[in-house]
């Protein structure tokens, strides 16, 4: 039994490096597509956004709001508009992301205690850069409009504390946990890569079996076997489970090393999770590929099952937000149980044993997809003409 398995998994090897569906998909396009994604977030963060001014007051206070907001990490004041019209119209063309509007007499009603209204635009339709842009406005905003009442206090001869007890009577302090730059980098590469892996394992796991039939291998590959379906399905399983740990050690190795995403003493943890996220994968394109024999037939269903994993896993929008029947389609998918693990692992750097549930579920994934694989495959040994027959 182990001396087949041995010969089946140095078959294997062999085809994966031989086959260009399978070296371009395995071996080519992965680190392609780690260095592609990982400089697409190399800035890390989004930082000076192109913001408009539009100061109908023209007064000192309006001009000290708007040196304010130029100090900020996400606004770069990049032009003045004199409309609401000319606003439009520079949203429209995308030559500006946002705009403050200082409306006339602003100065002269703060100091006749009248209440003064600013405006902020954002182009939402830039989800991340509107609310970042919203985000730093509100706090120059309210951080200056708390000076202005602060001055009026202390003028009166209010002690300097007890003024700003009464202008900030609560103080909030955040503490932002495990991506505290709001880096870019290092939330999505990291899920990007994994997801991709991920597609690219099943979409070449469902190949394994029925290209075989296909070119008219499969009496080799049963003789090499003993006529043993599982010594076939454990064969081609350690042999991509081979070229999954040199992606493995490509990604944690090189790619996060030189784009700065390692986690300290992350790494194991993360390698033991990547296991049992790639042997779900190969399960399942494996179950796929020994029941749909047309292999058209096979890559349509691993491209329509692959394709939204990202989406439905949660990584950018919460499952629990999501309708019912979303959350139980990504409960189908393996990504959601190996992100649920890798948040508590890599981000988090917890101990292992946090993940324990994920890797439960992913041990039920692999379990009930290896032994429909090998149970159908069983079936179709005993419908076939043996080998020995020929």
């Amino acid at each position: 039994m182990m001396k087949a398995i041995f010969q089946i998994t140095w078959r294997e090897w062999k085809r994966i490096f031989s086959r260009p569906e399978y070296y371009l998909v395995l071996v080519v396009l992965p680190p392609l597509l780690f260095f592609f994604y990982a400089n697409i977030y190399r800035e890390q963060k989004i930082a000076d956004l192109p913001v408009a001014i539009w100061d109908e007051d023209r007064g000192p206070l309006s001009r000290q709001l708007t040196f304010m907001l130029e100090q900020a990490e996400s606004i770069h004041i990049t032009q003045q508009v004199q409309s609401i019209t000319e606003l439009r119209q520079q949203v429209r063309e995308g030559h500006i992301l946002g705009a403050i509007h200082f409306a006339k007499g602003m100065e002269s009603d703060i100091k006749s205690h009248h209440p003064v209204r600013i405006t902020l635009y954002t182009n939402t339709a830039s989800l991340v850069p509107g609310k970042l842009i919203y985000k730093d406005a509100v706090q120059v905003i309210i951080t200056a409009g708390s000076g202005v009442i602060l001055q009026k206090l202390i003028k009166t001869g209010m002690p300097a504390a007890k003024a700003m007890a009464l202008v900030m009577p609560v103080q909030m302090v955040t503490y932002p946990l495990y991506n505290p730059d709001y880096n870019y980098q290092q939330y999505l590469v990291p899920g990007l890569v994994t997801v991709a892996l991920q597609m690219m394992i099943i979409m070449v796991a469902v190949l394994l079996i029925n290209i075989e039939w296909k070119d008219g291998t499969m009496q080799e590959l049963r003789r090499l076997a003993n006529d043993n379906a599982g010594a076939v399905i454990a064969g081609k399983t350690l042999a991509h489970l081979g070229v999954a740990w040199i992606n493995f050690v490509l990604v944690a190795g090189i790619v996060f090393p030189i784009f700065g995403l390692n986690r300290t003493g992350s790494t194991f943890n993360l390698f033991i999770l990547f296991n049992f996220l790639v042997l779900a994968c190969i399960g399942i394109g494996l179950m796929i590929s020994v029941l749909a024999k047309d292999v058209m037939l096979a890559c349509d269903v691993a491209l329509f099952y692959t394709s939204p994993a990202f989406v439905f896993s949660g990584f950018t929008f919460p499952r629990w937000a999501m309708p019912w029947y979303d959350q139980y389609y990504a409960n189908l998918m393996p990504y959601t149980f190996f992100l649920d693990a890798f948040f508590k692992v890599h981000f988090m750097q917890l101990p292992l044993h946090y993940a324990f549930p994920e890797i439960t579920k992913l041990m039920l994934f692999i379990g009930f997809t290896f032994f429909v694989a090998v149970f159908f495959l069983r079936l179709q040994f005993k419908r076939q003409p043996a080998y020995a027959a020929k």
